[in-house]
């Protein structure tokens, strides 16, 4: 591969207007299709054989006019201190209100209070449902204003009246702030890390060019496969941060071969042959655990998983082309001004002081056990909150407390009990036979008697009566894991009933769906883990040779993500530091956080190991010992490795001040899961334990070696060709008589 890869990127070099053309027509071509394409699909979520997800299917079949997945508004009403809605003047009142929100805009019904039992006991409280024609993501601002002018024409009057559900929902939008920081951030640490604008713009200009073409990509085949806007979010976040990254390995490379003395086009070349083959794999790495995700099942998280993976593809071919074709423009410009017109033996001054990088390798390889004991224990204690990880979808209960959805759902809970903001839907279903509604009502007066349910609504049944649906209160909210636990009996006890009533019943809702998504996500986590981790390990042993330096990376891997998964439950699960990071209202964490985090973070983790180890390696192979080759890596690599990991914090750190909370979460999650990842685990542990493993570090069964095809990452044959080392390490030779043939080359 190395060789392939040097040959290009002197191709690459020699053709660099014809490469650089090449890509900036694709850009504007993919630009182009995603203007003129069609509006891409708003989102949707969809858990496909779920219980729940089924029961909706089922409803859009035999309800098609009460419009299952249509958005809806949950108007509270309360009457003035001392009075009651139940008496002429405020009933009157509140039947105003109704009429007025029946008149609103893609309104299908709204349901009064007054004939829906949806009046407190106490007589103080009522709330009017509105269902809508359309998903929420469909409501015109007409139909949003409507609403909203309603309940505050009401509210002048005297009464409180606050609103929840969907329909009301803030649109949270990408306002691209996020991008902006992490690219201003970003270029500051290019500028200090390299001394030279050019070789500072290169990555970010090749970035641009990466993340432009996904997601002008996903825009224009947004109609055709069924993508809506939010599948760019991640493809965005992880583009940006590994389209830098990888520009940077090859540009840092290509800076140290021209101070070895190498020509500009052989420079290019090599440094594309070697840390180029790093990127190659790197970037694979990245791109199993982002299309892994499939294995889940849900189409949301496919999409976004396959979408972020075809974007990390697009970086690996700008950096291993592009790159090599812009330093063609660049030459030595890429150097510090003042190092433009020295020689290479002024470049490498043997008397220079070491790079902060070799002296803490070296300080490494001294106390290699307190290193390793330090990094462990802290990263274990930081993982401690992950032990009190609840899992949830976030609900109007977790809103801010001055927001109108968290006041409905204080109120609702006040007046009527917790369970009413999180009402279970049973459908009951005879095929085509008649007799759901006599069924329905069996069906519920049994569930009726179950432990934990304050109220079972008459039930409702189609024209053809077929089917049948009635609601379910439960005693506690849609959070608690009491709920949980009610669902879990109805659908035990339902089993039963389906058989004496002939008929199918199923349980739904909005509760019924985060407890299935949570179960989906619970009984996908181990096989991902394994597919994932499975495959990259067979990649690390592919690119190290090695058993326990791929064994190593994943358990450093697995300290980093507990750590990480704590450091989010500490911040959104318990609070601390709300203030700071912009939590409203601390409350459950995302279902699908820990799947999502363990593949996005494996993948980035396994590019710092693959970056920073691949130079040890190939030290190794060319004779290095153990020790010197840990040193080598880390003075060519660890100051690399620092400035690609403050670059990817920077650029997740900015989806921190975006308002979605899922994004909000994401962008800390990832930016606190690189931080432990780069600088404790590869910058701490890993040369702890190569110290401590020595040369065994690098052991491999020979008959695995033999069945192993030979990509040569490290460049040994690509070095061989090209005359650098007449002799390298082969299995099985003694280290001393390779050091002796090494120091009679060298002298």
């Amino acid at each position: 591969m190395a060789t392939f890869l040097y040959k290009l990127g002197r191709l690459a070099f020699r053709r660099r207007r014809y490469v650089a053309l090449m890509w900036v027509v694709l850009l504007a071509g993919v630009g182009f299709s995603a203007s003129a394409a069609p509006a891409p699909p708003e989102d949707s979520f969809s858990m496909p054989g779920t219980e729940s997800q089924k029961a909706f299917d089922l409803l859009d079949e035999k309800f098609p006019a009460a419009s299952a997945e249509g958005a809806t508004a949950r108007v509270v009403i309360r009457a003035p201190e001392g009075e009651k809605l139940t008496q002429s003047g405020p009933k009157g009142d509140v039947e105003k209100l109704v009429k007025t929100l029946g008149a609103g805009p893609q309104v299908s019904e709204v349901a009064d209070p007054f004939k829906a039992d949806a009046v407190s006991k106490d007589g103080t409280t009522a709330y009017a449902s509105v269902t809508y024609k359309v998903t929420a993501t469909e409501l015109t601002d007409k139909a949003r204003d409507a609403l909203t002018k309603a309940t505050d024409d009401t509210r002048k009057t005297g009464y409180t009246v606050e609103t929840g559900g969907d329909a009301v929902m803030a649109e949270q939008e990408m306002g691209g702030t996020a991008e902006l920081i992490g690219i201003a951030v970003s270029a500051v640490v290019l500028i200090i890390t390299f001394g030279s604008m050019v070789a500072a713009g290169m990555p970010l200009l090749t970035a641009i060019i990466g993340v432009g073409i996904g997601v002008s990509g996903i825009a224009a085949l947004g109609s055709l496969l069924d993508l809506s806007a939010t599948t760019s979010t991640l493809a965005m976040m992880i583009g940006l941060a590994v389209g830098i990254d990888y520009a940077l390995f090859i540009v840092s490379r290509y800076r140290a071969e021209i101070a070895d003395g190498r020509e500009p086009e052989e420079a290019a070349g090599r440094a594309t042959g070697t840390a180029g083959s790093a990127v190659v794999f790197a970037g694979l790495t990245v791109i199993v655990a982002l299309s892994g995700l499939a294995i889940v099942n849900i189409p949301i998280l496919t999409k976004m998983g396959l979408a972020a993976a075809g974007t990390v593809a697009i970086a690996v071919l700008i950096a291993l082309t592009m790159i090599p074709a812009l330093l063609g423009f660049a030459g030595k410009k890429v150097l510090r001004r003042k190092d433009r017109k020295k020689s290479a033996s002024e470049l490498r001054d043997p008397n220079a002081k070491p790079k902060l990088g070799t002296r803490w390798a070296r300080f490494v390889l001294r106390r290699p056990v307190p290193v390793l004991l330090l990094a462990v224990v802290g990263l274990g204690a930081v993982a401690v909150p992950a032990t009190s990880l609840e899992l949830g979808l976030p609900d109007e209960g977790t809103s801010a407390p001055d927001t109108t959805q968290r006041k409905a759902y204080d109120m609702l809970s006040e007046s009527f009990g917790a369970g009413f903001n999180g009402p279970l839907m049973v459908t009951v279903d005879t095929d085509k036979d008649k007799g759901a509604a006599a069924a329905a009502g069996t069906v519920g007066k049994e569930i009726a008697k179950i432990d934990g349910v304050a109220a079972v609504t008459p039930a409702n049944g189609n024209k053809s009566d077929d089917t049948a649906i009635f609601n379910v209160v439960p005693e506690t909210g849609p959070s608690d894991h009491k709920t949980e636990g009610v669902v879990k009996e109805i659908r035990s006890t339902v089993d039963g009933l389906g058989d004496k009533t002939n008929s199918e019943v199923l349980v739904t809702g909005a509760t019924a769906m985060t407890i299935d998504f949570s179960q989906t996500l619970d009984d996908a986590l181990l096989p991902y883990l394994g597919l994932v981790v499975g495959l990259a390990f067979l990649l690390l042993m592919l690119v190290f040779r090695s058993v326990l330096v791929p064994l190593k990376a994943a358990l450093g891997f697995l300290l980093s993500v507990a750590a990480a998964l704590g450091a989010v439950v500490a911040v959104f699960q318990w609070g601390w530091l709300a203030d700071i990071v912009g939590v409203d209202q601390p409350g459950p964490i995302m279902s699908m956080m820990p799947i999502f985090m363990i593949g996005v973070v494996f993948g980035l983790a396994m590019d710092y190991e693959v970056f920073l180890v691949t130079r040890m390696r190939e030290a190794y192979v060319h004779g290095a010992r153990s020790g010197e080759a840990v040193v080598t890596g880390f003075t060519h690599g660890g100051r690399v490795v620092a400035a690609a990991a403050v670059i990817m914090i920077s650029v997740f750190s900015g989806f921190i001040m975006e308002n979605d909370d899922m994004i909000k979460m994401m962008g800390f999650g990832l930016a606190v899961a690189v931080l432990f990842d780069a600088f404790v685990v590869r910058m701490a542990i890993v040369p702890a334990v190569l110290a401590l493993l020595g040369d065994k570090a690098w052991w491999l069964p020979k008959w695995l070696d033999r069945a192993l095809p030979n990509v040569d990452v490290e460049g040994e044959k690509l070095h061989k060709q090209l005359g650098d080392f007449p002799t390298a390490r082969q299995d099985g030779r003694d280290d001393q008589d390779t050091d002796r043939e090494l120091e009679t080359v060298r002298g």
